[in-house]
């Protein structure tokens, strides 16, 4: 039975956008980026809301052509299939597509029966309707060190207490609050906090 991932890049405090549903600070340097793509290699599907799918659908125009981190995703993007979970969307914007109205549990515990590699879900909105309905199997945590100063999106729109989920952080040095760098140079450096079972 495939798994289902939550993968997402947040600030220290817990946010993956800012009040402005901005994410400028947590683009990731190449190691990084390098990480994060050998974690998304292996997944065959991914769960979005429109949101989430607004903004992945960027991948299936960047370019594949080099041998850089960014086209190396996009190739991995292009070649998964999507969920797109909106009352709104008429139809999909990009090949591999399909729409569907709204997160049915059952249908995901099926896919994922059926599916012959792990699959992904992206958002924090879509992520806590799959927490709570117990779909979740991992979380893959890119903690970037800047403080949103708890105004934004936070990471976790539902609370883990009653969730067994593996929860595996990777972070990057040093803490920046606010946008400001309290430590000099940004050293985006990736490295394995810590691997838990709530």
């Amino acid at each position: 039975m495939a798994k289902l991932i939550y993968s997402a890049i947040a600030s220290l405090d817990g946010y993956v956008a800012d009040e402005r549903g901005e994410f400028g600070w947590a683009r990731p340097d190449d190691d990084l980026h390098r990480l994060a793509n050998d974690l998304e290699r292996p997944l065959g599907t991914h769960l979005y809301g429109r949101r989430m799918y607004e903004t992945m659908r960027y991948w299936e125009t960047h370019d594949t052509s080099g041998d850089d981190p960014m086209a190396d995703f996009a190739q991995i993007w292009q070649a998964a299939d999507k969920v797109v979970y909106s009352r709104t969307l008429a139809a999909p914007s990009t090949p591999r597509t399909r729409i569907e109205r709204e997160l049915d549990p059952a249908a995901v515990r099926e896919l994922k029966t059926r599916a012959d590699r792990d699959i992904g879900v992206g958002g924090p909105g879509l992520a806590a309707h799959a927490l709570r309905a117990g779909l979740v199997a991992e979380i893959h945590l890119f903690v970037v060190p800047v403080v949103l100063l708890l105004v934004g999106f936070p990471i976790f729109m539902v609370l883990l207490t009653a969730v067994t989920v593996a929860l595996v952080f990777f972070m990057q040095v040093p803490l920046v609050v606010g946008h400001q760098n309290l430590f000099g140079s940004f050293n985006a450096t990736p490295l394995l906090a810590a691997s838990v079972f709530h």
